[in-house]
């Protein structure tokens, strides 16, 4: 495979990003960076410090904040500040203020600045989130979008938290995602978009397995080509 092949995945929550991404990356050996993750990571400190309403505070913490992405056993683990918080942000009250955490411009600037840190000096990288494509790095190699309809992505969410033993109605996991898409596609910083070149994957009807073959097949596609080019 082709040196510093970057592979730029887009999407709405729950539309299978964090999954596949994992997946393509495993397959790969590329290394595998949940942007998703680092903002749910500033979201609990924000949380914790009780600074959620104040956007000063919240990027000074994204600033001075460290965070690592370590894979270990077929799973990513994050680590805020050396303490591993993997589980913790995933919590309903973090989905429920992620996005709006994640609207704040100069959180989305330090944010940028460590994913693309994180990116260098690797052969192959699998980065998703909602703005890799078109702002993290929009001469990306490839350029994945998935989508999948609200109820689908609503069922997906539900499996989630029941699987953690969590139990959220189905009426407010769906408006919460809707209103996060709401607030990631209308952000003026960075909104959720699919870039120009980018290749869509609706993955409503589709296993992971399918999900993650088609990404795979257009990364065999658009290594070749640039390999031949």
């Amino acid at each position: 495979m082709t040196k510093s092949f970057i592979i730029a995945i887009d999407g709405p929550a729950s539309s299978g990003k964090s999954t596949s991404a994992m997946l393509v990356a495993q397959k790969l050996g590329y290394l595998y960076i949940d942007t998703g993750a680092m903002y749910r990571a500033i979201t609990l400190l924000a949380i914790e410090n009780n600074v959620l309403n104040n956007s000063d505070e919240v990027i000074a913490l994204a600033n001075a904040s460290k965070i690592d992405l370590v894979y270990t056993a077929g799973t990513t683990k994050v680590f805020l500040n050396a303490r591993d918080v993997t589980e913790d942000i995933r919590s309903k009250e973090v989905n429920k203020f992620v996005s709006p955490i994640s609207k704040i411009s100069g959180v989305r600037e330090a944010l940028v600045k460590k994913q693309r840190i994180l990116a260098q000096n690797n052969s192959g990288i699998v980065m998703e989130g909602r703005d890799i494509g078109s702002v993290v790095f929009p001469d990306a190699d490839l350029k994945i979008f998935l989508t999948a309809s609200i109820e689908q992505r609503t069922v997906r969410r539900v499996k989630e938290y029941d699987s953690k033993g969590i139990k959220v109605s189905i009426k407010e996991i769906k408006s919460n995602l809707e209103s996060r898409d709401k607030i990631d596609s209308s952000r003026e910083n960075s909104p959720l978009i699919k870039a120009p070149d980018a290749f869509e994957v609706d993955t409503s009807k589709v296993t992971i397995e399918q999900q993650v073959e088609i990404i795979l097949e257009k990364v065999r596609q658009t290594a070749g080509k640039k390999n031949n080019g």
